[in-house]
């Protein structure tokens, strides 16, 4: 049957659909991991003896402290080597009883390295381990093992820290030369600024005024040589962690365009004066020269504006006429990065929340799509920086959510036909489109066609429907970390002579809005920059045509919307199930090319259904633990009976799960208590076999394996399976007959631990969680109405209400 059906119906919000459900959590047996096999005498003499080498030395320290520098509380800082398998004895190094501190972990870079943690001890609690083994060495528990054994034999050996001690990035990046003076990213622990600027000033540090404040860090910048850190280390308890200050990003400008005025006026003539609206795209980049006759009707010079006023807010010939691009492709569309200067080290992620606060101050009653194409070079594989996290915070905010569009970065160097896809797979995403809470756009192309005859013997790196040759992608992330990009928009494509390696040419860009009309009016664009302005166009589209929508609906609706190209999909399915092959495809594509139509309308076989909701992921009683508190149950109005006459007929349901998480960054091992993520949220489908009661006890099994690092169920008859559970926006595809589907009545959305939990000091533990989840199903190829039995069902339930 035919499955052109006209998208003319709007989705169908499911209002008051989520019934709360107390957390059950089932009886646990848990099995403690294996300990490492030590020889308990010879290992506690070895432990004991290189902690009192440590501590003879942290005294000594302490003694030879400057009186007219040394702030804080009088300590010093351990180095703490544990092997990189015994990930969990790092949280059992500190206790906030005695104010002690695990503030850094070094991750191993190689493997069989072991793990570094640097741990704070106040000086009051300068015997804690040496009272742990002595206990271990001496004494039994009830039932036969040593005292302290969980912790001491997970201990190699421990040493005086250093600066170094509390470097967390990678190891290459640490100046060579302790005397040469380079900026730093200091992470300090929480409520120790004013110290910290006070022994800067004492030990001539240069800060940057721009800070980042986190739960439990703030961070500054500092222009420092590294022997000076290790005199601020010495005399003081300020620092958590150092990081390498990343340099600002690059641009790589494509060829110009044709003038065109005839076509710009043309176009011109044709464009409606902007509406009421209160929504807007909001544009974080190099300015914008508002002259430009396509760009002027539909900006105010009221909402351009600048974080240094010497600067300006038009667009500025360092940056070629970035802004300015990307202001074409916001509000048209089809009509590269370009080289900019290098700043003096910012705090981007401070720099950032200036940006976006000077527009919402501006006009603080629209709603925003905030786009930025500006990335760095991120070496960390997908691990949190200031940058992401500060954008993950900006995301967050509880009195002003805000979606936020990034692009995922290009590969700087020349790329041949051979590079392209290994090349992709092996250039990891760009700071900070690691953030949780960002949509993240990657770029794919279907731009093939070369008709100028200057290139009549180039040809296109990138087949049509494939990935943009520039696109970076997560696939070599660690497991753990999000999928990025989440999702692909157009960024046009390289020609190359078979000779040379890939270059720009015009046709195979997008046509935008050039800097300077005066001279010429279009200009070209590609690259994930395109690909973002596109995402943030489409963005704008949804805020105006649905204004109830949160920004977490709309960042899922993107994602719900978008199709893996033919090619892309071709690519899905030769994988025949196999899921590692499949999510590293995702990795590299994310959920596909998004489409406004799908992201608004349903059909009558093609029927979406969305749901705004919130829980409260946790609770406390008294001083005890915080524990699991909500879940939510939805009952779908599903058509049953007309799923039930297509029979064995396959169908299509997808999911997507779209939620905010309050980041708390700081590299600490990202164990169970040291977790990134305030909480988490998941999603269960109900089987076709199982009752209502029996899908209930799955939840709470589920949730329960997930804390417990068991392996998840419940995915296995998905695309994805538990894979999708990364970050904090989840989407998976189930295809099946439609008999059985007429029975998945039903999705529960339960949380996960986070910081929320784990650190209830923080009194973040009773927090509520708001969350957007999509479901679609399809009938593709049935000439059947699902649509207008559910409509229908929920017009009577809301007059009943009523």
């Amino acid at each position: 049957m035919a499955d052109d059906f006209p998208r003319d119906r709007p989705h169908l919000l499911l209002r008051n659909n989520g019934v709360r459900e107390p957390y059950r959590r089932p009886n646990q047996v848990i099995t403690p991991p294996a300990l490492p096999d030590r020889e308990r005498a010879a290992h506690a003499q070895a432990l004991a003896q290189a902690v009192g080498q440590a501590l003879g030395a942290a005294r000594q320290q302490m003694a030879g402290r400057d009186a007219g520098v040394a702030v804080g509380t009088p300590g010093f800082y351990l180095e703490i080597q544990l092997p990189g398998s015994e990930r969990a004895g790092l949280d059992l190094l500190a206790d906030r009883r005695q104010h002690m501190e695990v503030v850094a972990v070094r991750e191993p870079e190689q493997p069989g390295d072991p793990l570094r943690a640097s741990v704070f001890v106040p000086a009051r609690a300068e015997n804690f381990y040496l009272r742990k083994i002595e206990a271990y060495r001496t004494t039994d528990t009830q039932s036969g093992r040593p005292r302290n054994e969980p912790l001491v034999s997970r201990i190699d050996t421990v040493r005086l820290a250093t600066a170094h001690s509390l470097f967390t990035d990678e190891d290459r990046l640490f100046p060579i030369d302790p005397n040469e003076r380079v900026w730093w990213e200091v992470w300090l622990r929480d409520g120790r600024r004013e110290n910290f600027e006070r022994v800067a000033q004492a030990l001539n540090i240069t800060l940057r005024p721009h800070a980042v404040r986190f739960p439990e860090r703030e961070i500054l910048l500092a222009l420092s040589d590294a022997a000076t850190l290790d005199r601020l280390v010495a005399h003081s308890d300020v620092v958590a962690e150092l990081r390498r200050a990343k340099d600002t990003p690059a641009f790589f400008m494509g060829l110009g365009g044709a003038e065109q005025r005839a076509w710009s006026e043309e176009l011109l003539a044709r464009i409606g004066p902007p509406g009421q609206e209160n929504v807007a795209v909001c544009l974080l980049d190099s300015g914008v020269r508002r002259t430009h006759p396509l760009i002027e009707p539909l900006l105010a010079a009221a909402d351009c504006h600048t974080i240094n006023p010497a600067w300006g807010v038009d667009d500025t010939p360092a940056w070629q006429g970035h802004g300015t691009r990307m202001a074409g492709i916001s509000l048209y569309g089809d009509l590269v990065p370009v080289a900019g200067p290098a700043n003096d080290p910012e705090l981007y992620g401070a720099i950032t929340g200036e940006a976006i606060a000077r527009a919402e101050v501006q006009a603080p009653q629209r709603r925003r799509a905030i786009a930025m194409a500006v990335t760095s070079v991120n070496p960390a594989r997908g691990r949190p920086s200031s940058w992401s996290a500060s954008v993950d915070q900006l995301c967050f905010e509880e009195a002003n959510r805000r979606l936020i569009i990034l692009s995922a970065g290009n590969i700087a160097d020349d790329l041949t036909p051979e590079d392209h896809l290994t090349r992709n797979d092996l250039e990891p995403v760009d700071d900070p489109a690691q953030a949780w809470n960002a949509l993240t756009v990657g770029a794919f192309t279907e731009k093939v066609d070369i008709i100028d005859p200057d290139f009549a013997d180039y040809t296109p790196i990138a087949p049509a429907g494939e990935l943009s040759p520039r696109s970076r992608t997560s696939v070599i992330w660690d497991r753990q970390w999000p999928v990025k990009p989440d999702v692909v928009f157009e960024g046009g494509n390289l020609a190359h002579d078979g000779t040379l390696p890939g270059e720009q040419i015009d046709d195979l860009q997008l046509l935008t809005t050039y800097f300077r009309p005066e001279s010429r009016h279009f200009t070209t664009i590609g690259d994930t920059s395109a690909a973002t302005a596109y995402a943030a166009g489409m963005a704008g589209a949804i805020l105006a045509a649905r204004p109830t929508y949160w920004p977490e609906t709309v960042r899922a609706l993107i994602v719900h919307s978008a199709e893996w190209t033919p090619a892309m999909r071709a690519r899905v399915d030769a994988c025949h199930g196999a899921k590692t092959q499949i999510q590293s495809l995702v990795r590299r594509y994310g959920y596909g090319v998004p489409d406004l139509g799908r992201a608004l309308l349903s059909t009558r076989n093609d029927l979406t259904l969305i749901v705004q909701d919130e829980l409260q992921p946790f609770q406390r009683e008294g001083t005890a633990a915080a524990k699991t508190r909500d879940m939510k149950l939805h009952r779908l109005p599903w058509p049953k009976d007309e799923l039930a006459a297509l029979d064995d007929a396959q169908v299509e349901l997808r999911v997507t799960l779209s939620y905010f998480i309050e980041p708390n960054p700081g590299e600490r091992g990202w164990t169970r208590r040291h977790r990134y993520a305030s909480h988490g949220l998941r999603f269960r489908m109900k089987l076709a076999t199982e009752s209502v009661d029996e899908f209930r006890a799955r939840i709470n099994q589920a949730a329960r394996d997930e804390e417990e690092g068991a392996p998840g169920g419940g995915g296995e008859d998905w695309l994805l399976g538990t894979f999708r559970d990364r970050g904090s926006l989840h989407a998976d595809f189930w295809s099946g007959s439609a008999a059985d589907l007429a029975e998945r009545d039903a999705v529960g959305v339960f949380p996960v631990g986070g910081w929320w939990k784990e650190k209830p000091y923080l009194e973040r533990f009773d927090a509520l969680a708001q969350y957007a989840l999509v479901v679609t199903i399809r009938a593709p190829g049935s000439n059947v109405d699902i649509f207008t039995p559910v409509e229908t069902t929920l017009a009577i339930q809301t007059t009943v209400e009523t």
